[in-house]
């Protein structure tokens, strides 16, 4: 969609939404897991790598925060790093996610270590971070917007994975519980931000496009797991059965 003239609140928020078409709940591997046609290898190479972006998203708001000149911005921006890193320790989304990683019978070791993460979801979640420093900070903030179509997907899981894979324990599903509300209220505010913010043509271009590059990174990180734990084609596969792969943050 190529906007010409200027499109109202109204009009533009309906193309914010219409993005929802590429959201990663339609990639193949998702719908898999949706279906219970996963298997256990592919839901726990899911949880380990998709734990590496749960780690990032408090460094993402970080750099918002770091950028944004606005206080009051900033006081509503921080809550969603208190969401993921917790008021104390044994507090918080990433708590959530390693609780998650062991109901899938993932170590807490393994996931912290990253070892498991693959260079194809390394290397988009770190453009998304990198995005987020470096990007005006309403163009950073707005990229966050693909919390439009999160609860769906929260609710997608839980409603289906108990059914699909009852060796998950109970507790692991903390997570998607917690961020139905969450991602509702991060709406509000982003969605709030976007509208005031983007109103020539020009700019809801960009923000169009902004939020297609986030989805692009979504679905990327799950092409990257289709090849490792779906074909059995992980990295270096024609050359070695190791995770041969770098496994430390260098940017």
């Amino acid at each position: 969609m190529i906007i010409t003239e200027a499109l109202s609140a109204d009009a533009f928020e309906q193309a914010l939404r219409d993005k929802g078409d590429y959201y990663h709940i339609h990639h193949p591997y998702h719908v898999a897991m949706h279906s219970g046609d996963a298997t256990p290898e592919q839901i726990r190479g899911w949880v380990a790598n998709r734990f590496y972006y749960q780690t990032n998203i408090p460094l993402k708001d970080a750099a918002i925060m770091a950028n944004c000149p606005d206080p009051a911005v900033r006081r509503k921006w921080v809550q969603r790093i208190l969401d993921h890193d917790g008021i104390g320790d044994g507090e918080g989304g990433i708590e959530a996610w390693l609780q998650l990683g062991e109901a899938v019978g993932l170590s807490r070791e393994a996931l912290l270590s990253e070892r498991l993460v693959l260079p194809g979801v390394r290397f988009a979640v770190d453009a998304y971070v990198n995005f987020a420093r470096r990007a005006r900070w309403e163009e950073a903030a707005c990229s966050s917007l693909t919390e439009l179509f999160a609860p769906q997907i929260h609710q997608s899981r839980l409603d289906s994975w108990p059914q699909h894979y009852p060796w998950i324990k109970e507790e692991g599903y903390f997570y998607f519980r917690s961020r139905l509300s969450q991602a509702r209220r991060d709406v509000e505010h982003g969605l709030e931000l976007a509208l005031e913010t983007f109103k020539t043509a020009e700019q809801q271009n960009r923000m169009l496009e902004i939020l297609q590059f986030k989805l692009d990174i979504l679905w990327t990180m799950l092409d990257a797991m289709t090849m490792a734990y779906s074909l059995q084609r992980p990295p270096y596969h024609t050359v070695t059965d190791a995770a041969a792969w770098h496994t430390t943050r260098l940017v």
